[in-house]
C-alpha cells in the first residue's frame, strides 16, 4: 500500500493504492480516494475525537459483586421467593429480590431504603444483576416486606440456615450462643413496636428504647445459625429457653436434610449471664451438650485452692494459662468443674482495679473535702447510702474502709484508707481466675478451655453488627413491630453473608478482618467511558480498576470475573 499524488488544476488529491505482480510485472490492483490534504486532515480529527471519551464515571464493583455471589450460591431470592409466593406483575423484583439486596446493601455501605436507589446507581450492580435503579424506590421495599409475614419469615431463615450448613459445608458442631441490645429512636409514645422496651442497655443509653438480639454462631467461621429478636426490656436469662429449644429443632432439621440417621452431638458455648437451674436443665433435656461458666462466688472453695495444684494447659496455645479440674453441684447438679487461671487476665483484672480504686479514692476525696467545708446536709443515713453507692462494688468493699464520724451534717466528716493485706488476697484469691462447667466428661481441659474461648465468636458478631461503616444494625429508620423485625432478619443476613465471605477468604490463605475485606474488594472499581456520538447513540466502554491485578486471589474466591464487564 502506498499513497500516490495527483495534481489536477493546480490542487493536490491524494490516493491510496495498491499495487502487485500480475503475469511478472507490477500492476496496480485497488485505489482508493482519499481527497485533498485537508480532507485527510477532517478524517484525523474526527477519528481522534472518536477515540478519546467525552466524559467517564467510576462505579463500585468489588464489594458489591462478591456479596451478590453468595447471595447466589445461597439463592436466597428463590428460597424467600419460594415461601412468599411469585413476584407480583406490577412489581419491579421480587419480595426475594428486594430482601437480597438489602442484605447486600447492609454488608457494603449501610443506608436508608430513602437513599437506597441513589446509592445502587453509585455501583455496577444493575449491570449484573439486571435490576434498574428505576424499581427500588424506597416505597416498593416496604410494599414487598408487607407481603411477608413473621411466620413466613421464621420459614425462610431456617432453610437460608439449611443452605448455609450444605453449601459451604459448615461444622456445626460446636456453637456459642450470646445475647446483647440495640439502642433505637423510637419515640416512647410509639405503642406500634412493643419489642423496643427500655432496659439494661449494654451501649450505656438507659435513656433510650432496645431491641434484643440473641445469636447462635458456630465456632467454623463465626456464621449466626439462628436469630432471636425480643424485647429490650427482657432479661437475657429468660430468652435463653426460647433459644435452645429452637436451636434443637433447627439441629434436627438441619441433621435430616444432611440425611443423618442420627443427629450429631453439638456442644453450646455460653457465659454466665444465661444460668440458672431451669436453664442447664434446658440444655441438656434438649440433648445438647454444653461448656460454660459459673460465677465463682457459687465456688467459692474452688478459688482456695493453691496454685501448685494447677497445671499448664497448652503451653503453645494459651501460654501460661494453668487448670485444675474436679466435680461440684452446680445448679443441682454435680458437674464437671474446671478453674482456670490466665496470667493476661489476671494483669487486667489488676490494671481494671487499679482504674476503679482510684477512681473511688477520687470521689471520696471530693465528698471529704465538702464535709470538711460544714456545707453538707445528708443526714448520717442519707451519708452512708451516698458512700455504699461510690463503693457499690464487691472488690471495693474488701479493700477500701471508709470511717464516718460525726452526728450531724455539719460535723460529718470520712477518712479512707487501702487495707493492702485484703487487696493482695483479693489478687490471689479472684483475679484471672475463671470457673468453667461442661457436660463433656472426657474432654481434655484444652478442648474445654479452647470451646469457652468460642464465645469471642459471637461477641465479634455483635461488635460487626455495631461497627456504623460495614454490616451495621443502624440506621434503623423502623418503627413498627413488623418493619423492625423484617430489618433485623437482614443485618442478621448481612452478618451471615460478611463472616461466609471471611470465611472463604480465610481458607484461601487471605486473612482480612471483615471491614479489611471489604475494603480491598471495594478498592476493585469500574470504569464507564462514554464516547461522543457521530450519529445514534453514544459508545458506551466498560473496564475494571487495575486493582482486579493487586488483588487477584480475593478476585479468584469471589469469582468476579463472572460478574465484570464483558469486553468491548
Amino acid at each position: 500500500m502506498a499513497l500516490y499524488k495527483k495534481t489536477v488544476n493546480g490542487s493536490v488529491y491524494w490516493y491510496l493504492r495498491e499495487m502487485a505482480r500480475v503475469d511478472g510485472k507490477p500492476k496496480m490492483v485497488s485505489e482508493r480516494y482519499l481527497g485533498s490534504a485537508k480532507d485527510i486532515e477532517k478524517l484525523l480529527d474526527a477519528k481522534e475525537a472518536v477515540s478519546v471519551p467525552g466524559r467517564s464515571k467510576h462505579l463500585g464493583f468489588g464489594d458489591s459483586a462478591a456479596v451478590w455471589g453468595i447471595l447466589q450460591r445461597l439463592d436466597v431470592a428463590g428460597i424467600i421467593d419460594s415461601v412468599v409466593g411469585a413476584r407480583r406483575k406490577d412489581a419491579g423484583a421480587s419480595v426475594g429480590t428486594f430482601l437480597a439486596l438489602a442484605a447486600l446493601n447492609r454488608v457494603v455501605a449501610p443506608t436508608s431504603k430513602l437513599g437506597f436507589a441513589d446509592w445502587w446507581k453509585s455501583t455496577a450492580a444493575d449491570r449484573f444483576t439486571k435490576i434498574p435503579a428505576s424499581v427500588l424506590d424506597h416505597r416498593k421495599f416496604w410494599e414487598a416486606t408487607h407481603r411477608l409475614s413473621l411466620d413466613q419469615l421464621a420459614v425462610i431463615e431456617e432453610r437460608i440456615a439449611v443452605a448455609m450448613v450444605t453449601e459451604f459445608d459448615l461444622d456445626i458442631s460446636a456453637l456459642a450462643l450470646d445475647m446483647t441490645n440495640f439502642a433505637t429512636y423510637i419515640d416512647s409514645a410509639n405503642e406500634a413496636a412493643p419489642i423496643a422496651q427500655r432496659g439494661k442497655a449494654k451501649q450505656k443509653r438507659a435513656d433510650l428504647r432496645l431491641i434484643g438480639l440473641g445469636l447462635v454462631i458456630t465456632r467454623d467461621g463465626g456464621i449466626p445459625l439462628l436469630a432471636h429478636a425480643y424485647p429490650g426490656n427482657k432479661p437475657d436469662v429468660t430468652q435463653f429457653p426460647l433459644m435452645i429449644d429452637a436451636l434443637g429443632t433447627r439441629h434436627r432439621k438441619l441433621a435430616k436434610t444432611a440425611g443423618a440417621t442420627a443427629a450429631p452431638e453439638v456442644t453450646v458455648v455460653f457465659d454466665a449471664g444465661q444460668n440458672s437451674a431451669s436453664n442447664f436443665s434446658r440444655v441438656t433435656d434438649t440433648n445438647l451438650a454444653f461448656v460454660g461458666s459459673v460465677p465463682p462466688s457459687q465456688v467459692a472453695d474452688l478459688l482456695k485452692i493453691p496454685a501448685k495444684d494447677r497445671k499448664v494447659v497448652d503451653k503453645k496455645r494459651f501460654a501460661g494459662l494453668t487448670a485444675t479440674e474436679t466435680r461440684r453441684v452446680v445448679y443441682g447438679t454435680e458437674r464437671r468443674v474446671i478453674l482456670t487461671h490466665s496470667p493476661t487476665l489476671h494483669a487486667k483484672q489488676v490494671a481494671g482495679f487499679a482504674q476503679t480504686l482510684a477512681k473511688a479514692q477520687t470521689t471520696l476525696g471530693e465528698l471529704a473535702e465538702t464535709l470538711a467545708r460544714g456545707k453538707a446536709r445528708r443526714t448520717t443515713d442519707e451519708l452512708a447510702a451516698h458512700i455504699k453507692t461510690i463503693t457499690n462494688d464487691s472488690w471495693l468493699r474488701r479493700v477500701l474502709q471508709v470511717a464516718v464520724t460525726g452526728d450531724t451534717p455539719a460535723t460529718h466528716r470520712i477518712t479512707t484508707a487501702v487495707n493492702e493485706e485484703a487487696q493482695a488476697e483479693l489478687e490471689d484469691e479472684v483475679f484471672g481466675k475463671r470457673v468453667l462447667v461442661t457436660t463433656h466428661e472426657d474432654w481434655p481441659v484444652a478442648a474445654v478451655v479452647e470451646a469457652y474461648r468460642s464465645q469471642s465468636d459471637a461477641e465479634f458478631g455483635f461488635r460487626q453488627l455495631k461497627d456504623p461503616h460495614v454490616v451495621s444494625f443502624s440506621p434503623m429508620n423502623h418503627w413498627t413491630e413488623h418493619s423492625i423485625r423484617i430489618h433485623t432478619f437482614t443485618c442478621v443476613l448481612a452478618l451471615q453473608i460478611a463472616h461466609l465471605m471471611r470465611r472463604e477468604a480465610e481458607n484461601a490463605g487471605e486473612h482480612h478482618s471483615v471491614r479489611e475485606l471489604l475494603e480491598r474488594l471495594a478498592s476493585i472499581g469500574e470504569t464507564v467511558m462514554i464516547y461522543p456520538s457521530t450519529g445514534g447513540r453514544p459508545k458506551v466502554r466498560r473496564m475494571l480498576t487495575e486493582e482486579i491485578d493487586t488483588h487477584a486471589t480475593l478476585a479468584e474466591i469471589f469469582n468476579l470475573k463472572k460478574w465484570a464487564p464483558k469486553k468491548s
